[in-house]
């Protein structure tokens, strides 16, 4: 993927900067073609044509070209086309020759930071501080790398450096509100979070950061009012909406949480998290050809999110899909091969194809990962020999199921239960086992939302009565 992160870093330095670097001593030479060049470049780059960009200033004349400037600018450019590996080396190239060059350093610390190098992102800082101490940015970065690894008291001294200097300083108030916040030291994050908003009122980090401190002091309704005050200065923020969304589904406003996730879905509808969320609340609203959409755009958007295929699965299942279904389960049991549940998902689907014998090979590998003589080990073995009326082995369950005395893994089995009827041919028995899986009123698993639906689609749900 390529990186676009130190393109910021070539507008800083600029022509001006790039013109005063190439002066001394350069002998005959074209300065407009230079600026041309350079100002081609800047086209080239903001339409992402990196080769191009890097073609064309190689073109720049010698001595020109190995001015430690524009060195640093073709750094720059190679790193925002992700060739990370050459920027670094042209950085450190004029590292040897100017080992205090600031502006180098920070851009070499930036290429750690993209590539997540810490360690070496943390050095080149603090060879900015011991030329510079006081440099405010350097200061602030450090303290930033703290709070990542929460060391929160250490951060919390880069970012007083900075503001015994600067009491003002936005960037070092922001971070040492967070360290106190993230350390739990609730009123002075409080008291620096005020102060912060009282000074730049139009700063969207500083709306933010409080809204997150009031979420997480538990006090809903001035969260939900500072997310409203950033979302009004960055409303195409995509991670602001996302954290709107969270708070009002906290909150248990359902509409409203799925409104503001279609929003972030709208900024961007190629990232998977908001779609965690959309799919089981259009669930819970009713829509669920809305709800299949989304796990189906979840599961390409992120293949190894096994709840998503899982969903997906239950839909396809809903539908009659069973070959969809099937290998929707299949998936999510590969991914998660503990959650046994996702086994017997797919041998019920595969038997609905028309074969009950097909998933045999499948259900004996899957039983071999249970624990042997547990409920479970019991339900796979009564799957196993589907084919054959054994009305022991189906006493024998049954019997179990009677006994056990945890109810989710009793609504979990009864559920298996049905199907195996429902398998059979039994609908009547069917029936009954799903309406007891009903009965014991245990939402969080994932087969009562299928459950329900076979209820209400044979019209035998309790509600409907």
């Amino acid at each position: 993927m390529k990186a676009r992160y130190l393109i910021p870093i070539f507008f800083v330095l600029g022509t001006a900067f790039v013109s005063a670097q190439i002066r001394p001593d350069t002998g005959d030479r074209d300065d407009n073609l230079v600026e041309r060049i350079l100002t081609q470049t800047v086209e080239y780059l903001a339409v992402s044509k990196y080769d191009e960009a890097i073609a064309l200033f190689d073109t720049i004349p010698q001595p020109q070209r190995d001015t430690s400037g524009l060195r640093l600018l073709r750094a720059s450019i190679l790193s925002s086309a992700g060739k990370f590996a050459e920027a670094r080396a042209g950085v450190e190239a004029v590292l040897a020759l100017e080992p205090g060059n600031i502006d180098a350093l920070f851009m070499l610390a930036t290429i750690e930071s993209v590539t997540g190098r810490r360690q070496q992102q943390q050095r080149a800082l603090e060879r900015i501080i011991a030329i510079e101490p006081d440099n405010a940015e350097a200061l602030v970065s450090l303290g930033n790398i703290n709070l990542e690894t929460r060391a929160y008291r250490q951060a919390a001294t880069y970012f007083y450096r900075v503001l015994t200097n600067d009491g003002r300083n936005a960037q070092a108030m922001l971070g040492l509100a967070r360290a106190f916040r993230m350390n739990t030291e609730w009123d002075d994050a409080e008291m620096l979070l005020d102060r912060l908003v009282s000074l730049y009122p139009d700063m969207v980090e500083a709306r933010s950061d409080r809204a997150r401190f009031y979420w997480g002091r538990e006090r809903y309704r001035e969260a939900l009012e500072e997310f409203d005050a950033a979302i009004k200065l960055s409303p195409n923020d995509f991670w602001l909406a996302v954290d709107r969304a969270d708070l009002l589904f906290e909150m248990e406003r359902k509409t409203e949480a799925l409104a503001e996730f279609n929003r972030a879905i709208a900024i961007n509808p190629n990232h998977y998290y908001p779609y965690v969320y959309t799919s089981g609340l259009k669930d819970d609203l009713g829509d669920h050809e809305g709800a299949e959409r989304d796990y189906t755009i979840l599961a390409r958007l992120k293949p190894d999110y096994y709840f998503a295929f899982e969903g997906l699965g239950l839909h396809k299942m809903r539908k009659g899909e069973w070959a969809d279904a099937r290998n929707a389960f299949m998936e999510a049991y590969r991914q998660a091969p503990n959650e046994h549940y996702f086994a017997l998902l797919t041998a019920i689907s595969w038997m609905r194809m028309g074969d009950v014998t097909a998933p045999r090979t499948f259900l004996n590998q899957a039983q071999n990962r249970v624990t042997r003589n547990t409920l479970e080990w019991y339900m796979f073995r009564l799957y196993y020999d589907m084919t054959s009326r054994n009305y022991q082995s189906e006493y024998d369950m049954l019997t179990r199921l009677d006994r056990e005395q945890d109810e989710t893994l009793k609504a979990r089995m009864l559920f298996y239960m049905a199907w195996y009827f429902e398998v059979r041919g039994n609908t009547n028995s069917a029936n009954r086992y799903f309406r007891m899986v009903y009965e014991l009123d245990k939402k969080a698993i994932p087969e009562w939302r299928l459950n329900e639906w076979i209820l209400i689609d044979r019209g035998i749900h309790p509600l409907i009565f």
